[in-house]
């Protein structure tokens, strides 16, 4: 009895949910089978798309900058504890080491000499070498004593270019950072090689591009399609207009393969170190700057 009373409000609402879902049907499918707009919707969406084109152009002006860096071109000099190190493990090697090939040779000799000086020596026991000319390994080690001290290495500290800041040949030990000076507002500022982003190009293109506008032959070899760091600045409020807020400045990572010709001594161009950075940077540049350029 319970089920059958159950049963019939079930079965008027089944009925009733088919009814409206036919009349639904009928009433949303036309002629053509899809259900007509009305132009409120219609323009609705046309507005909508149109704010949304709006906002697609950023206020912000985007520039790509490199950080070109010249690797060091010898070995720095070690430090007290460094050297006694170095000390230690060249005598540790000393001590564990066989003897080599020239060494070996040396006591063959040692003891061939010590046979000919004999007085019992038999010149038949020796090596068939017949009258061929015996070359002792202390001969060529005094040869190349003689070719060593005429040898003249290069200088590692060179004073004069080192005061010289537009030579990539100063200071060769360390790392150098370049450093363009270009206009920004009303005053010329040391940043970065930089240039504006154009429609079309990646950003890595647009930071060859500013590399390239240098009035050097510099050939780098960059360091991967993403940016190694973002710095943004907000233009004075009087300038401001809706769509110029400030800019964005993204920056690439290059290595210096090739500089070129000489540049001339009026460039607009510096090699520094990163200690001397706080000279030629602003505060705030150069904290995003120093997060990402290494004194290796």
């Amino acid at each position: 009895m319970l089920q059958s009373k159950m049963a019939a409000p079930c079965g008027r609402m089944a009925t009733r949910s088919l009814l409206h879902f036919l009349s639904f049907s009928r009433t949303a499918v036309g002629v053509t089978g899809f259900r007509q707009f009305s132009r409120t919707s219609v323009s609705r969406a046309t507005s909508q798309t149109q704010s949304l084109t709006g906002k697609a152009s950023s206020p912000w002006t985007l520039m790509a900058a490199v950080c070109l860096q010249r690797l060091p071109v010898v070995s720095a000099a070690c430090s007290p504890t460094e050297q006694r190190f170095r000390e230690m493990m060249l005598q540790l090697e000393l001590e564990k080491s066989l003897l080599s090939e020239h060494e070996l040779r040396l006591l063959e000799d040692a003891e061939r000499m010590s046979r000919k000086q004999a007085d019992d020596y038999d010149s038949d026991e020796e090596d068939e070498r017949g009258d061929q000319e015996i070359v002792l390994a202390q001969d060529l080690e005094d040869s190349w004593d003689q070719k060593l001290k005429s040898f003249q290495p290069a200088p590692r500290v060179t004073a004069d270019v080192d005061k010289d800041l537009s030579s990539v040949e100063r200071c060769l030990a360390t790392s150098l950072l370049l450093l363009a000076q270009q206009q920004v507002g009303g005053e010329k500022l040391w940043l970065l090689p930089q240039s504006q982003w154009q429609d079309g190009e990646t950003l890595r293109q647009t930071a060859e591009k500013a590399l390239a506008s240098l009035p050097a032959a510099f050939k780098a070899t960059f360091l991967g399609n993403a940016p190694c760091g973002v710095y943004k600045y907000k233009l004075p409020k009087a300038a401001r207009t809706e769509s110029s807020v400030g800019t964005k400045v993204f920056f690439f990572k290059a290595i210096l393969s090739d500089s070129g010709p000489p540049a001339a001594p009026n460039a607009p161009f510096l090699w520094v170190k990163k200690n001397e950075l706080q000279r030629y940077l602003k505060p705030a540049y150069m904290m995003k700057v120093d997060r990402f350029f290494l004194d290796l």
